[in-house]
């Protein structure tokens, strides 16, 4: 592989709550991605407003903030090439109703609010992202099918 990158993809309340969370694992694992961390978490109003900051002044901070504390997330770093950008096409647009059918969101979500997943939106808020939700750092290994994915 010429150059790994690594995203963060975060399965919200709604995903847990529906049962999505192996779905979603598994369309990424199908796409060719490496799973290198995975945590189930319940976390705090504190630590969600570091990790939507940049969102501090919209009027929907405090609701997203409420919702995204309302009950476990599941955290999960991948890594593969153009893991970013592919990572958020797979999800589908922030809106599920612009999604396309074939994508997590435009398969799985209607509203806005309770849009299944969060993914890194640059490469440099993905390396953010991975710090803060695993701070205890991540797993390497080598993958056994990455000669078959990769030129």
């Amino acid at each position: 592989m010429s150059q790994a990158e690594r995203t963060y993809i975060m399965v919200k309340p709604d995903g847990v709550q529906r049962g999505l969370v192996g779905e979603i694992i598994a369309r990424f694992e199908k796409r060719g991605f490496k799973l290198i961390a995975l945590k189930l978490v319940h976390a705090t109003p504190e630590h969600l407003e570091k990790h939507y900051a940049d969102l501090a002044g919209k009027g929907f901070f405090a609701g997203l903030i409420k919702y995204m504390s309302s009950g476990p997330v599941v955290g999960m770093v991948w890594e593969g090439l153009d893991a970013v950008k592919t990572g958020r096409a797979m999800l589908g647009a922030t809106n599920p109703l612009a999604s396309a059918i074939g994508t997590i969101r435009g398969d799985y979500a209607l509203a806005v609010g309770r849009n299944i997943c969060h993914g890194s939106d640059t490469v440099e808020n993905a390396e953010k992202e991975i710090k803060l939700w695993f701070p205890e750092g991540i797993t390497q290994y080598a993958s056994v099918v990455e000669p078959w994915l990769y030129e």
